[in-house]
């Protein structure tokens, strides 16, 4: 899945005072909190999926060809949006 920008980059998050450096950084805030989003929307959709497979008998996920023991990590690269950019 997208992993969470990088928060604690002091440079990038600290406006220094002029209106085109507010402005750049306004936007690179923008752009983390809409990364952050989307990867939380991932993780949404993956968990769903996990849950409705969850239940299923083993029988039926070796039918979907499937494990148990990796259903979780099909369940996400499921959702992985970062694989299809």
């Amino acid at each position: 899945m997208a992993l969470f920008a990088q928060i604690s980059d002091a440079h990038t998050l600290a406006p220094t005072g002029s209106a085109s450096d507010l402005s750049g950084w306004l936007k690179t805030l923008r752009r983390r909190i809409a990364t952050c989003a989307s990867t939380c929307v991932d993780y949404y959709e993956a968990a769903a999926i996990y849950e409705q497979l969850r239940g299923l008998s083993d029988a039926e996920l070796s039918r979907r060809g499937l494990e148990r023991e990796t259903l979780a990590q099909h369940a996400c690269a499921t959702c992985d949006r970062a694989a299809v950019r």
